[in-house]
């Protein structure tokens, strides 16, 4: 089967679809003056955007993992986490903290789905 890519730049493509299964590259805040909660609800919509796009949502995660810069903003990130992720579909998550590339940016997330049939 072929690979499907959206939003193909030089370095990476926002969207790889392969086989069903969608993989979404990390996605970050564009507002970076924002605090955990403000950039964990922006990155979430920019991850309910995109799956969108390549016919999934967040009832169809497979596997998430999440990067913090820092783990004195883990319960603010789970806090929005919460109240976003479908109950009874939580998927398999790691949370770990990690240096990001842009040191404004509070937490990352990279998301692997199944498509909708």
């Amino acid at each position: 089967m072929a690979v499907i890519r959206h939003h193909v730049g030089s370095r990476l493509s926002e969207i790889a679809i392969h086989n069903g299964t969608v993989y979404l590259s990390g996605q970050i805040a564009e507002d970076t003056d924002q605090d955990i909660t403000g950039q964990t609800r922006e990155v979430l919509g920019h991850i309910d955007r995109l799956l969108g796009e390549a016919n999934s949502d967040k009832l169809h995660l497979l596997s998430v993992q999440i990067y913090v810069s820092d783990m004195v903003h883990f319960s603010g990130m789970n806090a929005v986490w919460d109240a976003w992720v479908a109950e009874g579909n939580t998927p398999p998550r790691a949370t770990v903290e990690a240096k990001l590339a842009n040191p404004a940016c509070l937490v990352e997330i990279v998301v692997i789905a199944a498509q909708r049939t």
